[in-house]
């Protein structure tokens, strides 16, 4: 799907954001989202924008509410000034059928994690999005997560490779 840029992109889609972790060694936190089984339960964590909030402090916020991570433990590396966007398939489209979005948009931000593991509260503010974390390759993680979202996934991979591996 191509990029739109500005705030009318893709405006069936619900705007979102999206961060990638990195730590000291080049490593990309990902998390096991709560209580999901399968093969494709990992993500980075992402959520919605709040009316009148911009990506970025949605992008912090949503990082402290799924992690526990607070700002004052990152450094800012990059960002993907574009929109990406993926489409809900058809199964979870029909168990959305109040929602009126056809999917997200989302813009992405790298961060440098300045702590250490345990400063991770994946049960900070309810409801859990997260079960588990880990620390793996950027490269590796597109395959991890689940299919529909992996085109978006590689383009952040790309985009943000130089921060890490």
């Amino acid at each position: 799907m191509s990029e739109p840029t500005g705030s009318d992109a893709y405006p069936e889609h619900r705007p979102n954001v999206g961060v990638v972790l990195f730590n000291p060694t080049g490593q990309v936190w990902i998390g096991k989202r709560f209580a999901q089984g399968g093969p494709y339960a990992w993500q980075f964590p992402q959520g919605g924008i709040d009316p009148g909030e911009s990506p970025e402090a949605a992008g912090l916020r949503e990082l402290y509410e799924e992690t526990g991570i607070t700002d004052d433990l990152v450094d800012p590396l990059g960002t993907i000034e574009d929109w990406l966007a993926y489409d809900f398939p058809p199964e979870v489209l029909g168990q959305r059928k109040k929602n009126r979005y056809r999917g997200q948009k989302q813009r992405w931000f790298a961060y440098r994690f300045l702590g250490t593991d345990t400063c991770f509260d994946l049960k900070a503010v309810p409801p859990q999005e997260f079960e588990a974390f880990r620390w793996e390759t950027l490269s590796a993680v597109p395959p991890l997560v689940i299919p529909w979202k992996r085109p978006v996934y590689q383009r952040v991979a790309e985009a943000f490779a130089g921060f890490g591996d």
